[in-house]
């Protein structure tokens, strides 16, 4: 008998496809949000899961799931996992580095610039019928040119954000728990939290989220940037105090913000969604076709691995 795998998201055909030859399979090609309790009760037999990082996947639904030997996450990310009690319980993980790096770091771009040049805002206006002229003084933006970027988070993604930051004439400084090799060469230079806040003209967030980094970025890191930066969060929602950041923005503390994660997601802040100072997407820093295809396809072909018994293409160390 093919082993029982569920899938809590809907994913490509392609994907669902292959891994109908190896298990039995409990889609959700409907879309359908599963409460801890629907997706206990699908799961009961499972012994393989396909999760995304919207799931969570805390110790008591894990419980539940008494014969998993596997959980295959089309993410980077794997806050949303217990890695220690899946260790324990000798519940494989596997994750899909790589596949997403140039896009989220494009994603990075395309909030900074956005952001620095407050196309949101001006669309908005503009949509309302506001523009009845030109002026010298419309809009204006933050330079983004020979600026200093700083980078909080060095490894895969950060790494292919700074290579795009030599386009732009930039000085890059980032901050890592460790200098890296990698950076030196790109022509970033280590520098400790504090410098880099107070250098920065722009902070571009991509660190994991853990409980050391929660609220990574709260009032007193926000109080440390200059008045005319700008912050970029593309990794985690609660690595940013979502309330201290409308709050430095709605005074103008900092001159703008673009975020892709939020606290609570999908709920955002009301006092966030109040200002207009910032650049706001649902989490789409991976979500080129071509990506979220390969994120699906290495998801499933770790699970084919499993259920034939090979090395796990890309598992979580």
């Amino acid at each position: 008998m093919k082993p029982k795998l569920v899938i809590t998201r809907r994913i490509f055909d392609e994907s669902l496809a292959l891994l109908q030859q190896h298990f039995d399979v409990t889609d959700n090609q409907n879309d359908e949000t599963l409460d801890q309790n629907e997706l206990a009760h699908r799961s009961a037999q499972a012994k393989a899961l396909f999760v995304v990082a919207t799931d969570k996947l805390p110790v008591p639904l894990l419980d539940a799931m008494p014969q998993l030997q596997i959980i295959s996450t089309g993410s980077v990310g794997t806050n949303h996992l217990d890695l220690a009690y899946c260790a324990a319980r000798h519940i494989s993980v596997t994750y899909t580095p790589d596949v997403l790096t140039e896009a989220t770091a494009d994603m990075a771009w395309a909030l900074l610039m956005s952001t620095a040049r407050r196309v949101t805002e001006a669309e908005q206006w503009l949509r309302q019928g506001h523009w009845d002229r030109w002026a010298f003084d419309q809009f204006l933006g933050v330079s983004v040119h020979g600026a200093t970027l700083g980078i909080v988070g060095m490894g895969r993604i950060g790494s292919a954000i700074a290579r795009r930051a030599s386009g732009f004439g930039m000085k890059v400084l980032y901050h890592n728990r460790s200098q890296s090799e990698q950076a030196k060469a790109l022509g970033a230079t280590w520098v400790d939290k504090t410098s880099l806040l107070r250098e920065a003209d722009f902070v571009v967030l991509v660190l994991p989220y853990n409980a050391a980094n929660h609220h990574w970025i709260d009032a007193a890191s926000l109080a440390q940037m200059k008045s005319s930066a700008i912050l970029i969060n593309i990794a985690r929602g609660g690595i940013v105090d979502d309330t201290a950041l409308a709050q430095a923005l709605s005074s103008q503390q900092i001159a703008g913000a673009g975020l892709d994660v939020f606290e609570g997601e999908p709920v955002v802040s009301p006092a966030l969604l109040a200002c207009k100072n910032v650049v706001l997407t649902p989490h789409i820093g991976s979500a080129t076709a071509a990506t979220r295809r390969a994120m699906s396809m290495l998801a499933s072909q770790n699970l084919v691995a499993w259920a034939r018994g090979e090395l796990l293409l890309t598992p979580v160390e």
